[in-house]
């Protein structure tokens, strides 16, 4: 249950692997750079929970959502290094926000008893993560690219709890997917600059061998702590 980025057996990460992890963490959007770039900050729109926040929450609820627990068997799916930091209103990181995240599986199905397919459901995925950050504001998750469902274009839900601070639950949405021009959910969002501050590039991996993608997601907060 360790999270990714520490040293586990079971996840056998390589060494490009784990170069990877240090480039990932080392380039950020012009509108994550505090300072100069401040004005250029959108906040990051709230939208809807949905009902499939996982009821009961799995046993392991690290940050790798592809194998569960001491299983061999990986989940179904396109693998996902999905990252990206949690800022506040001045573009400044946040430290010890914890970051959830929960989506469907590769079939459409979520880990809640009201998903009319749970019997079908991947169990190899674990559908939800948790990862608090550090004092870089980063995060880092290894999931499945989202896949569509009836009525929904693909989607990753989130929720950003930070003590003293209301919640901020939110989703992201893959770049240039045909279904995100019907999606009732993300055409809520009537700015044009909020809502495409939650879509992002799906991209492939240079190197990778499995076809491993990555996307990079930052969330910036609606206030600035106070010293």
């Amino acid at each position: 249950m360790n999270p990714i980025g520490s040293p586990h057996p079971r996840l056998h990460l390589s060494a490009s692997r784990r170069r990877f992890l240090w480039q990932m963490s080392a380039g950020l959007a012009f509108f994550t750079v505090p300072g100069a770039f401040a004005e250029a900050l959108v906040r990051t729109p709230r939208q809807t929970e949905g009902p499939f926040y996982p009821d009961p929450l799995p046993l392991d609820t690290d940050n790798d959502l592809i194998v569960i627990n001491n299983s061999l068997t990986p989940a179904a799916g396109d693998i996902t290094w999905l990252s990206g930091r949690i800022l506040d209103a001045k573009g400044d990181p946040i430290r010890n926000a914890t970051v959830e995240i929960w989506q469907c599986d590769a079939k459409g199905v979520y880990q809640h008893t009201a998903d009319r397919d749970r019997a079908s459901r991947d169990t190899n995925f674990q559908g939800f993560g948790r990862f608090v950050t550090g004092s870089s504001g980063e995060y880092l998750f290894r999931t499945i690219k989202p896949v569509a469902y009836p009525g929904r274009t693909p989607h990753i839900h989130y929720a950003v709890k930070i003590k003293g601070q209301d919640r901020l639950t939110t989703q992201c949405y893959i770049k240039d997917h045909p279904g995100n021009v019907r999606d009732g959910v993300l055409n809520g969002i009537r700015d044009a600059r909020a809502r495409e501050s939650v879509i992002v590039p799906f991209t492939p991996v240079k190197d990778s061998k499995a076809g491993e993608l990555q996307a990079k997601f930052d969330i910036v907060m609606g206030f600035t702590p106070t010293a």
